[in-house]
């Protein structure tokens, strides 16, 4: 009783002033409060439809809205009391203007949320069609597929009479028993008795081993002798002698083909060395036994303009022997 009395008193004082202040104020001020209340009484109402929009209903009850009209009535309460009636209307609307802002604002955010939401929603529905799409229609080419089976019945005699002769074939393999040849017994005892000599000249030791295992006929092992020389020894006193009988012992081996570089190598390498000569003539040598007219009369031709002395002397016998049976121009 004490509060509502407390209450009642507040309010008449509240009235009497305001009553006092209207009596005061000219018709234009009466005018102005008037439309200032029906600005209130408006966005007072969007204020209460807005909440009604943000805040959901939960159990039957809205949550408790920011603005309420206890909340207003503290403010004109707490109001100095110098303040006028139109001043705590004008604090009522800046505050609601800026609670309006406040919930457009949580308006869009929230609906821009649910427009993702609804996207991404249709994104995965989508997406789980187009894979099972897929996986329905696999079953039905399988089924499909299986219907020319009972066609190809009708030839399995055949098919399975055709792969039979197949393996024979393949059982009778020619390589193994090419792989199987290697150097018997008798040819390696052959090989290790040439002694390799022992001088105070390794590098002459490894060409001289070659060429005795090219004078015994020994090609391959002599081809391999005279590579691991060139190899180590490039700046050997003996290089061009070890070029050359390397390439005489694939033409003696019957590489014609690898001799004749060997050859060109060896002429290339130093057209001054000792078995320059030599080399350029096993290369007519060799052309002419690849019927390679051209090449082989091109290099005779160069061997008796450049060792003349060589074609006249010590290689005149190789020579003839090279130009018998080619008509060079």
């Amino acid at each position: 009783m004490e509060l509502q009395r407390h209450v009642y008193a507040r309010k008449s004082a509240a009235m009497l002033a305001l009553a006092a202040l209207l009596a005061g104020l000219s018709f234009p001020a009466q005018a102005q409060d008037n439309q200032g209340e029906a600005r209130l009484r408006k966005m007072e109402a969007e204020i209460r439809a807005i909440q009604r929009k943000v805040f959901p209903v939960v159990d039957g009850t809205l949550f408790k809205p920011e603005i309420t009209a206890g909340q207003a009535a503290q403010g004109a309460t707490a109001s100095p009391p110098a303040s006028s009636a139109v001043t705590d209307m004008l604090a009522r609307l800046d505050a609601m203007e800026a609670q309006i802002a406040r919930l457009t604002g949580q308006i869009e955010q929230n609906t821009n949320r649910i427009t993702q939401l609804e996207a991404r929603a249709g994104i995965l529905t989508s997406s789980t069609l187009t894979s099972s799409t897929p996986a329905s229609s696999t079953p039905a080419a399988t089924v499909a597929t299986p219907t020319p089976a009972p066609v190809v019945v009708a030839t399995p005699p055949v098919a399975v009479a055709t792969p039979k002769p197949a393996p024979t074939p393949v059982a009778a393999t020619t390589p193994r028993p090419a792989a199987a040849v290697g150097p018997t017994a008798e040819r390696i005892k052959a090989v290790q008795a040439i002694v390799k000599p022992q001088s105070d000249d390794p590098g002459d030791d490894e060409y001289s081993y070659g060429f005795r295992l090219w004078e015994a006929r020994f090609f391959p092992e002599a081809q391999q002798q005279l590579k691991l020389f060139a190899d180590r020894y490039p700046r050997h006193k003996r290089i061009s002698w070890g070029r050359n009988l390397l390439g005489r012992a694939y033409l003696d081996g019957g590489n014609t083909q690898e001799a004749a570089k060997w050859f060109l190598q060896n002429y290339q390498a130093d057209k001054r060395g000792d078995r320059a000569p030599d080399s350029l003539l096993y290369l007519a040598e060799s052309m002419k036994r690849l019927k390679d007219t051209k090449r082989a009369c091109i290099a005779l031709a160069e061997f008796s303009e450049t060792y003349a002395p060589e074609a006249a002397g010590r290689l005149k016998g190789a020579y003839d022997a090279a130009r018998n049976g080619l008509k060079c121009s």
